[in-house]
């Protein structure tokens, strides 16, 4: 099917945000501000804007830009690209941009699906190509071609994408609830460590394991990286560490320090309290402290019982530029130290829950794919 190509200046009225300064002499709780619409009010895992957590005063409006419910805006900066249709009036930053369009040859939910889809992004991604910060302004986004098909069909295929995209997030919530149920199985087994309502004794991780603070292998030999051992850094650091973005060779581990498949990783500098848990051998930069368990803790216990620690983790941190807790202080920290045969349990619930949610994660790849496809059948105009 043959569908005419447009610019998007030609049927959107694109315009950036803009703050008022110092921005914080304007934000205000009075009841008659009007939204500062931020990109925290976004939600990557919805396409609508509803409400704002902040308000700037009505002197701030004519130093930013107004928008209305309807309007699509555009992530401009950094993760840019993102589109989001308002729900809510108010006024936008610079980190955005607006698209106004008509609704007699504009329908809502296909610009969404057609902004965010992988072929818009690349476009987006080539003309921000070669900046060190990479934005959009204005003028590239306007010449950005898309295809236009009537109005009618426009939802049409909005209607079809929004079925799969509903079963996409179906797929995802349902890992979420999975992992709120391990939560609260380890709860009601345990209680909360932190508080420790069922008396568990306290030892420390000094007590309790090998504390050990990474290292990085000397950049001027050669070959230290690129081999199979996990090097982590925090950016590996997002629960059960799987892939990590680098690796070490034997003879690049052999010059670090080395942990354990079991141990708990803790970012220790920077974003402190940040952790994962080792799944097999790995090391681990200077940035991370990892705890080797003993006798007395499981690794799937020991790694559940100090997410719980994470904030006592970071407010330990010196509230220096940079916040970092040495290794003498986070070995002081103290867990509960549970029976072993409750511990053991819990190891058995977490491997039926880690294979359990390896097949719901398969199943959402799945979906993903076929959105994808979807998409670009749309968009080619033969779907």
């Amino acid at each position: 099917m043959s569908w005419p190509t447009v610019s998007l200046g030609e049927i959107f009225e694109i315009a950036r945000g803009g703050s008022p300064r110092p921005i914080d002499d304007y934000i205000t709780d009075a009841s008659d501000g009007v939204n500062w619409i931020s990109i925290k009010d976004a939600s990557n895992s919805s396409k609508y804007i509803t409400k704002t957590a902040k308000k700037i005063l009505p002197s701030g409006v004519s130093r930013s830009r107004e928008v209305k419910p309807g309007d699509f805006l555009l992530t401009n900066s950094m993760s840019f690209g993102r589109p989001y249709i308002l729900r809510t009036s108010g006024c936008i930053h610079d980190g955005w941009l607006v698209l106004s369009g008509d609704d007699k040859i504009v329908d809502q939910d296909y610009f969404y699906h057609l902004l965010g889809s992988d072929s818009t992004y690349r476009k987006f991604k080539s003309l921000a190509a070669g900046a060190v910060v990479k934005n959009l302004n204005i003028d590239l986004v306007k010449t950005v071609k898309v295809p236009l098909p009537p109005l009618a069909e426009q939802r049409r295929i909005a209607a079809i994408l929004d079925k799969a995209d509903a079963l996409r997030a179906k797929r995802r919530e349902a890992i979420a609830k999975l992992d709120q149920l391990l939560q609260s199985v380890f709860l009601d087994m345990f209680g909360d460590p932190v508080t420790n309502p069922k008396g568990w004794p306290i030892e420390s991780l000094k007590q309790l394991g090998k504390v050990q603070t990474g290292s990085t292998p000397p950049s001027s030999e050669t070959g230290m990286f690129d081999g199979d051992i996990p090097f982590v850094t925090p950016g590996d650091l997002v629960g059960v560490i799987v892939n990590t973005k680098r690796n070490v060779t034997a003879k690049g581990a052999a010059k670090i320090r080395v942990a354990s498949a079991g141990s708990t990783l803790v970012c220790c500098i920077g974003t402190i309290g940040k952790m994962g848990l080792a799944t097999k051998e790995s090391s681990f930069n200077q940035q991370i402290n990892a705890v080797t368990w003993g006798a007395n803790i499981q690794a799937e216990y020991g790694f559940h019982t100090m997410t719980f620690f994470a904030k006592e983790i970071a407010n330990r941190g010196t509230s220096t530029t940079l916040p970092i807790l040495k290794k003498s202080e986070f070995e002081k920290i103290a867990i509960p130290v549970a029976s072993k045969l409750l511990q053991t349990t819990f190891k058995k619930f977490v491997e039926k829950h880690s294979s359990e949610k390896m097949k719901m994660a398969l199943s959402v790849t799945k979906t993903e794919a076929i959105f994808a496809s979807l998409q670009r059948q749309a968009f080619a105009g033969t779907l």
